[in-house]
């Protein structure tokens, strides 16, 4: 056992104060879609009439059986006490067959970690392979979190973007193009968070064959499989490409598909050995996930999925009046999504023009126009790693859909 430090040999040697917050978790940035979020309501609970975009957020209740499965578990002493730090046995038995339902990807339950939430099962995938200073190729448009969570695991982002020509999909040729020797790590996102675009099988099996080529792990982020449109396809990477699978991590959970986002369950899936570190990393991190949640989410991933299509069928419709009255806008450029439910329009042609008196210089500034003129929460592409872009969410009413949209129409109406 290493000899702990004596408060001496901590003490400083000179008369600077040591940092009161590390380097390591002083450069971590705040997630940009929470802050938006946090801001909107913040100025709607202020009285102003502000309609928000930021947050990947269904509007529906979690389905009644769901929350009647939490209420019972409640009252069950089970629930009461600790349990397995990697998850509920039977949930993760019920996850591994709604895998191989829902993506005809195999596996056993002991390729199962239930985590907290989505975000945690990002953080644990990469920490779990990542050494320091071991490289992942990171498509852009990217969510959020995955750089922050790359680099609090040692690891270095590469961004390898794409743009609206191509529907924001990387092309195996960028991706060879930025592969080093410190190359470890593939991540994929789709349906794609913050763009809705989604890769066809025949790209999946392109960028899997070439993974599998290089020795390359991939974590794909799956949370968005149901949530496909206009025939498109959610397709696994590891079904799609089985050469793949004993260096892929899926992740996925609950919160999108079930309107679950404050339940807090999400996993991973992979090879067992993987699993079984990222196990015992959780088990000296958070241990297990609150247990009614877990009965929660046993209840969905094991149940009907009409409650899923029937959101589908919602966001299927917003998709389509977003995308009609934001291509309306001169100066934006709006592709319609495939899947997912957010839209991600241009707005370069609008960047260096003037908004009320004051010239536009970057997409960042026009969110905060946007806000401040419209009261209409959208997040910048910054946040994505692609200046020039805002994303919108269509998680949200109708008639807030429309008037919301309508808003910011009537502003940059007025760019010159």
């Amino acid at each position: 056992m290493a000899a702990m430090a004596t408060p001496e040999t901590t003490s400083p040697t000179s008369t600077s104060p040591l940092p009161r917050v590390s380097r390591r978790i002083g450069g971590i940035a705040e997630s940009a879609t929470l802050a938006v979020d946090a801001k909107a309501k913040a100025l709607k609970a202020a009285g102003r009439p502000v309609i928000g975009f930021g947050a990947g957020e269904p509007d529906f209740p979690t389905p009644e059986k769901i929350v009647a499965a939490a209420q019972a578990a409640c009252a069950d002493p089970r629930n009461h006490r600790y349990t397995p730090a990697a998850g509920l046995p039977e949930l993760r038995e019920a996850i591994a067959a709604k895998t191989l339902r829902d993506s005809g990807y195999r596996v056993d339950a002991g390729q199962v970690l239930v985590t907290n939430g989505g975000k945690q099962a990002v953080y644990q995938a990469f920490a779990t392979v990542l050494d320091p200073g071991d490289e992942v190729l990171l498509p852009a448009p990217y969510w959020t979190t995955y750089p922050e969570a790359i680099t609090l695991a040692g690891g270095v982002p590469v961004q390898v973007t794409a743009d609206e020509s191509t529907d924001y999909l990387v092309t195996v040729e960028q991706l060879e193009a930025a592969r080093t020797d410190r190359s470890k790590v593939l991540l994929l996102c789709s349906p794609s968070n913050p763009t809705g675009s989604v890769y066809s099988r025949e790209q999946v099996v392109a960028i899997g064959e070439w993974a599998v080529e290089h020795g390359l792990w991939v974590i794909t982020d799956e949370i968005y499989e149901h949530l496909v449109y206009d025939g498109a396809e959610a397709v696994s990477l590891p079904a799609a490409v089985p050469a793949a699978a004993e260096r892929t991590i899926v992740l996925n959970g609950v919160a999108k598909t079930y309107a679950m986002t404050g339940w807090r369950v999400g996993w991973l899936v992979g090879p067992a050995d993987v699993v079984k570190a990222a196990a015992n990393l959780q088990s000296h991190l958070t241990s297990n996930v609150a247990n009614v949640s877990q009965r929660a989410a046993l209840e969905a991933v094991s149940g009907s999925l009409d409650a899923v299509h029937a959101m589908r069928t919602a966001f299927d419709r917003r998709r389509r009046t977003m995308v009609d009255l934001l291509s309306a806008i001169p100066g934006v450029d709006c592709p319609t999504p495939r899947g997912a439910f957010y839209a991600y329009p241009s707005v370069k042609a609008l960047i260096g023009k003037e908004l009320r008196g004051t010239v536009i210089g970057s997409s960042a500034e026009l969110a905060t126009a946007v806000l401040e003129h419209a009261e209409v929460a959208v997040v910048p592409g910054e946040a994505f790693g692609t200046p020039g872009y805002l994303r919108l969410s269509y998680a949200l009413g109708d008639d807030d859909l429309v008037t919301g949209v309508t808003r910011m129409a009537e502003l940059l109406g007025e760019i010159r």
